[in-house]
């Protein structure tokens, strides 16, 4: 009795063991691969999600981003498997469809484009280039307006020949029949072309707008956060940031889909009700001390008001979208039932009512 007590002993304690382990290793959070092109507030959820640990409430862990530097690479590492999840331009998911892989936008995180504004330099403006429709005047550029977008076919391009196709000139055909496009490339030689005067007008984010405007040697013509001047062009909404993910990845991970999209929602909640300045002290330090915090702050209230709080893109919106995208970011139009699902953000938004 007592070898055979000793032995039961011993195998209940290695079983009581190996169960613990197991219960540990179920809950464990599972890593998942994240991307973004650039740590700036544009990609404010992310960067939340990860220092809120809302992924880690989620039973995912995300261990640092992929962040190669411009939209196109992000493209890449989703579609090559590298990450699972990426936030970008709504275009790059339609890409990787017309290619031939299925891709989904699975929420969205703003409304408008927030690199679609148009500033020209101060001494033109100061000639009465003071609006989109002013850029086919010769007469007052001096010259065949040059606009710098930061390469062809990038975003800045295709919302900025969006925006002059859309604004007739003098002889009733649009702006952008009277310009012509060049790569300006980063924030250095964006800056310093409008300048030099090597541009007339760039396409800018809202950080270059504060620095021509506060530096003095640019001015806005065309403004995103102007309801009206964005409506006139586009119409109303789109969405432009977007989540996206391969559609093989909802069929065979839609546990790890609904994580991410959670711990996203959760954060662009916490975005929505924290104060300016918590944000700029939770995310200065990791993501952004190379900016000053000042700019930041500008930054930070700049997206509030962009920002689409419920992370749906109604199909209204998507048709927004397509105008734009087609020709320029798609060759055919893609059905919005093809490019889009909302049932992920419908169950956070049921299980996180703000």
């Amino acid at each position: 009795m007592r070898l055979t007590r000793r032995r039961f002993l011993r195998t209940t304690g290695v079983a009581g063991v190996w169960l613990a382990a197991g219960r540990a290793h179920a809950q464990a959070p599972r890593p998942i691969t994240v991307t973004h092109s650039v740590s700036t507030f544009v990609y404010g959820q992310h960067l939340v999600a990860r220092e809120k640990k809302f992924f880690e409430a989620e039973g995912v862990s995300v261990p640092g981003f992929i962040v190669p530097g411009g939209g196109a690479k992000v493209v890449q590492a989703l579609a090559a498997g590298q990450a699972m999840f990426a936030l970008g331009d709504s275009n790059h998911p339609l890409k990787i469809t017309e290619k031939g892989r299925d891709a989904l936008m699975i929420f969205a995180t703003d409304t408008r484009c927030s690199y679609a504004n148009v500033v020209v330099r101060k001494d033109l403006y100061d000639k009465g280039v003071k609006s989109v429709e002013a850029l086919a005047d010769r007469k007052l550029v001096g010259r065949r307006a040059v606009i710098a977008a930061t390469a062809i076919g990038s975003g800045t391009y295709v919302y900025g020949v969006y925006v002059l196709k859309e604004t007739k000139a003098h002889d009733d055909k649009p702006v952008n029949d009277h310009v012509d496009w060049v790569g300006g490339g980063a924030s250095t030689t964006m800056l310093g072309g409008l300048k030099a005067g090597k541009f007339d007008a760039i396409m800018a984010v809202p950080e270059w707008q504060f620095a021509a405007e506060s530096e003095g040697f640019g001015r806005a013509i065309y403004d995103v956060l102007d309801e009206r001047a964005w409506n006139r062009v586009f119409g109303g909404p789109i969405p432009v940031t977007v989540g996206y993910v391969l559609k093989e990845t909802v069929e065979t991970s839609p546990d790890l889909v609904q994580a991410y999209v959670n711990a996203t929602y959760r954060a662009q909640q916490w975005i929505r009700r924290a104060k300016d300045d918590e944000i700029v002290d939770l995310l200065h330090t990791p993501y952004m001390d190379t900016f000053k915090r000042e700019d930041i702050l500008k930054s930070v209230r700049y997206y509030k008001t962009i920002f689409d709080w419920d992370f749906m893109i109604d199909e209204r919106d998507y048709a927004n979208g397509m105008k734009v995208w087609l020709p320029l970011a798609v060759e055919k139009p893609i059905p919005y039932a093809r490019a889009v699902d909302m049932s992920f953000v419908r169950r956070a938004q049921a299980r996180y009512k703000s």
